[in-house]
């Protein structure tokens, strides 16, 4: 019991420390519910409207197409101004347009092309929403519980990926996809309040010592990556990952409807699955509370790993076993990098250097997702995840093999690590 008590109060430390992140933590759950549960249902939409997988990759491309052309600056654009104002425009602006995208959808009046419209408006708020919304943890919680928030940020986001494709299969089954749209469009209202209750006297101040241009401050950006060879690491093996492994939006709806055969039930709970994983592994990364190499790469391996199991599936409950296994190792890796790299980031380059992280994960997503959408038309889903598999495992070789043979790796890296985190 003793055990027990001690493991839980270092998991939920943030929680319990900080009233800021409490309250952002409670909004966060339902207002990224509603948000899953749109995800699910735009994606099952565009493949109901259009019948084609190559139509389900367009609308990757068009959600994360803005990162590929605005999101070099997000991160030098937040460096400069108020992270929790900054995400109360942001949440308002994408309540909006989800609200529009209910009114299309319960009026049967939407196109594909205002599918698409909406969706790349949506993106292109996200290229400033991102790096501002792991800024703002940085104030709330500070440098020594950082990891413990990044990961309970990543429990969040998973126990939302429960909940809300599994609310979405049985929404979308009973009256449509557009009262999962009005969902989505309501749960802002959540986080917009716990963002309006905030004390903003208890946020950690962060040094910004000058306000760059774009294109200066995106350079600055760009020459502390060059110089660290953590930041090189964890983006160039996120580059891979992102375009071409993570994309589950494009890979599940083919694989519960076409490889499996099965309607929107078995696909919310084909995504519920992998949230699940995804939320033990991020509970896990809690209780460590620590941002190590090896726990990264082993996250890594294993997820890359578990879609190369996915690819001879023909049963859904062997699918939901592997996507569990599946989730639980992409939060050990991306909960990781996450932390590692913006405890290795002076203050003053943590916006811009977050930046070009969400430039790594979205901004060569709208190519990966075509490029996913072309095998799964050539080799469907069986052809798609074995690519994907096999690409992970290069990256992880590739990434160890930095950062043990390169030259001048291990001492830079030994001098950029705290002692507790190798």
């Amino acid at each position: 019991m003793t055990l027990l008590r001690l493991v839980g109060g270092r998991t939920f430390k943030s929680l319990s420390a900080h009233r800021n992140y409490r309250l952002f933590f409670v909004g966060q759950v339902v207002s990224v519910s509603g948000t899953w549960m749109q995800n699910v249902a735009l994606y099952w939409y565009v493949l109901t409207l259009t019948h084609s997988p190559v139509a389900v990759g367009v609308l990757s491309f068009c959600r994360f197409g803005p990162f590929t052309v605005l999101g070099l600056f997000g991160g030098t654009i937040a460096d400069r101004l108020d992270n929790r104002r900054t995400i109360m425009v942001t949440q308002a602006i994408q309540m909006v347009l989800s609200g529009i995208l209910t009114v299309l959808a319960l009026g049967g009046h939407a196109q594909i092309w205002m599918v698409y419209a909406i969706a790349t408006a949506m993106g292109t708020v996200l290229v400033l929403d991102a790096p501002t919304r792991q800024a703002l943890t940085f104030q709330m919680v500070g440098r020594d519980e950082l990891p413990n928030a990044v990961a309970l940020n990543s429990s969040l986001f998973n126990l939302a990926r429960i909940t809300g494709p599994a609310l979405a299969g049985i929404v979308i089954g009973a009256v449509g996809v557009g009262w999962c749209f009005a969902a989505n469009t309501a749960s802002f209202l959540a986080v917009l309040t716990s963002l309006a209750l905030m004390r903003t006297a208890e946020l950690f101040t962060v040094a910004r010592p000058n306000h760059p241009s774009l294109l200066r401050g995106t350079r600055e950006g760009f020459a502390y990556v060059r110089t660290s060879r953590t930041a090189m690491v964890i983006l160039g093996m996120m580059v891979v990952f992102a375009s071409v492994c993570f994309n589950f939006n494009i890979m599940l709806p083919v694989l519960a409807r076409e490889t499996l055969h099965q309607g929107p039930r078995v696909f919310g709970l084909l995504f519920a699955s992998f949230g699940a994983g995804a939320l033990v592994g991020a509970l896990a990364s809690a209780a460590v509370a620590r941002a190590r190499w090896k726990t990264m790469l082993i996250g890594a391996t294993g997820f890359a790993l578990c879609e190369l199991a996915l690819a001879p599936v023909r049963s859904a409950p062997v699918a939901a076993l592997i996507l569990f296994a599946c989730g639980a190792f992409f939060t050990s890796y991306t909960s990781n990098s996450n932390a590692r790299i913006q405890l290795d980031t002076p203050d003053h380059l943590r916006g811009r250097v977050l930046g070009l992280y969400y430039y790594a994960w979205n901004g060569l997503a709208p190519v990966g997702g075509l490029i996913v959408g072309c095998l799964l038309s050539v080799g469907g889903t069986e052809l798609t995840f074995a690519v994907a598999g096999l690409a992970g495992l290069s990256m992880v070789a590739a990434g160890a093999l930095a950062l043990t043979r390169g030259t001048g790796v291990q001492p830079a890296l030994r001098a950029a690590l705290p002692s507790r985190a190798r």
